[in-house]
């Protein structure tokens, strides 16, 4: 399986991920960094659509071989997750441009057509709704 921006309750708070940064700095009250524009679009796949495609892998035949691409095809634009974890979580936050390194894809999008052909596979948890067990977690974790 090829993994693609998976999220979820029980991500380390400094995985260094996106969502998990964003959430953690909103619940800190520190402003959430977004580098360049925030333009740059990438898909999350919530961790129990992630591991139910898991088990849907490991339970095929021997003949079905990866690549899988395992992901949501929904992509968002770094400054729409941004806005969204504002809205979500609350607070004073504010959103904070810095330059954006040279390295950073401008598009992440997983094609699951494998996925849903030899799976019968595709993500059921929105990110809308997947953000609220997310914030909840790290909420608690942030508040020992």
């Amino acid at each position: 399986m090829r993994i693609f921006n998976t999220y979820g309750p029980r991500l380390h708070p400094n995985d260094g991920r996106v969502v998990s940064n964003f959430i953690v700095q909103a619940l800190r009250g520190e402003d959430i960094t977004v580098f360049g524009d925030g333009q740059q679009s990438r898909s999350f796949c919530y961790v129990d659509d992630l591991v139910r495609a898991m088990l849907l892998m490991m339970d095929t035949p021997a003949e079905i071989t990866g690549p899988v691409n395992v992901g949501n095809p929904d992509e968002f634009t770094i400054l729409e997750l941004a806005e969204l974890v504002l809205r979500k979580v609350g607070g004073r936050s504010k959103i904070c441009d810095k330059p954006l390194p040279g390295d950073d894809p401008r598009q992440r999008q997983p094609d699951i057509t494998k996925a849903k052909t030899l799976l019968q596979w595709q993500p059921t948890v929105s990110l809308d709704d997947g953000l609220e067990p997310t914030i909840a977690y790290f909420r608690k974790l942030l508040s020992r």
